[in-house]
């Protein structure tokens, strides 16, 4: 369980309480669960889709696989792990059929779009060109290093909770968040994002 996320429901039971009443019939536990993790998952799903409404479609669905499979979840104390690793499965398979439907700028069937004008152009110029860069940069990370960089710098989550999420110890979480920084400055200083 995370202890350091702020609870959005309204008892102190365990995951492993909950799971094991939900397993045992109880469907209304499951809600318990729902609001204990939809902010994390929602966060989550944004950062890794861009699109509200698709994050909202990707958190809905993994709740409805994990009540379907729950008695698949081998560890129902680290039922936020589990559900979590859903999730992000979820969005990976989004994302990769998304890659699939993507249609060419080049195309001559594709609608043109008007730039909206901005104040100041050079800044807005500046600020779009960072932007670009530093996911361009994160783009580059291996997904574990990724991952655990934007769970600590972006959620800003402690490190016991992101070693739980992912499942591994705090001390590899460390290194994977060390070697992500490392990595992003070098790419950033040569240019290569």
């Amino acid at each position: 369980m995370f202890e350091s996320a702020p609870r959005s429901d309204t008892t102190t039971d365990s995951d492993a309480d909950v799971v094991r009443r939900v397993r045992e019939g109880d469907r209304e536990a499951f809600r318990i669960l729902v609001l204990r993790y939809q902010d994390l998952l929602y966060r989550t799903a944004v950062r890794h889709v861009q699109y509200a409404d698709v994050a909202a479609d990707l958190v809905q669905s993994a709740y409805v696989k994990a009540f379907s499979n729950i008695w698949r979840c081998r560890d129902p104390e680290r039922f936020g792990a589990w559900l979590y690793r859903i999730l992000v499965n979820g969005a990976k398979d989004y994302l990769k059929s998304r890659r699939r439907m993507d249609v060419s700028l080049d195309d001559p069937n594709t609608p043109k779009f008007q730039i909206p004008a901005s104040s100041n152009p050079e800044r807005e110029l500046e600020r779009t060109d960072a932007r670009e860069r530093i996911e361009n940069a994160l783009a580059e990370l291996p997904e574990t290093m990724r991952e655990a960089f934007l769970l600590k710098h972006v959620e800003g989550r402690a490190y016991e909770d992101i070693a739980e999420l992912l499942g591994v110890s705090v001390p590899a979480l460390k290194m994977r968040v060390h070697r992500a920084r490392a990595v992003l400055k070098e790419l950033m200083e040569r240019g290569d994002a």
